[in-house]
């Protein structure tokens, strides 16, 4: 019994063996049936799930869909046209410029 143990703690075997065969199997089911959340720092799982509550996630609209004279309202009204998604609303609205000052886009926070 001590020197089978001893074999597969040190790995006395060679590639072409059926134990060699054995080990492969048995990593490779770890490696695609292990839950990922077992890897997961459980105080880093809680954070990221406090901030995806708060947090905005950000999207660049093109100069052609909102105009720096519209509203809130109206441009998360496009913002929601353009999306599909009718729970969404606007943070946040900063225009995106080149070197020039240029308007090229404008960064838009949604909740």
């Amino acid at each position: 019994m001590f020197r089978i143990l001893k074999a597969i703690l040190f790995w006395g075997y060679a590639r072409n063996t059926w134990q060699y065969d054995v080990l492969c199997v048995l990593i490779l089911a770890f490696i695609f049936l292990t839950p990922k959340n077992w890897f997961e720092n459980s105080e880093l799982r809680s954070r990221v799930g406090h901030q995806s509550m708060s947090a905005a996630s950000s999207m660049l609209v093109g100069t052609e869909l909102i105009r720096p004279e519209m509203s809130r309202s109206e441009i998360e009204q496009r913002v929601r046209e353009l999306t599909g998604r009718p729970e969404i609303k606007v943070s946040d609205v900063r225009p995106k410029q080149d070197a020039q000052g240029k308007i090229l886009a404008y960064e838009v926070d949604i909740r």
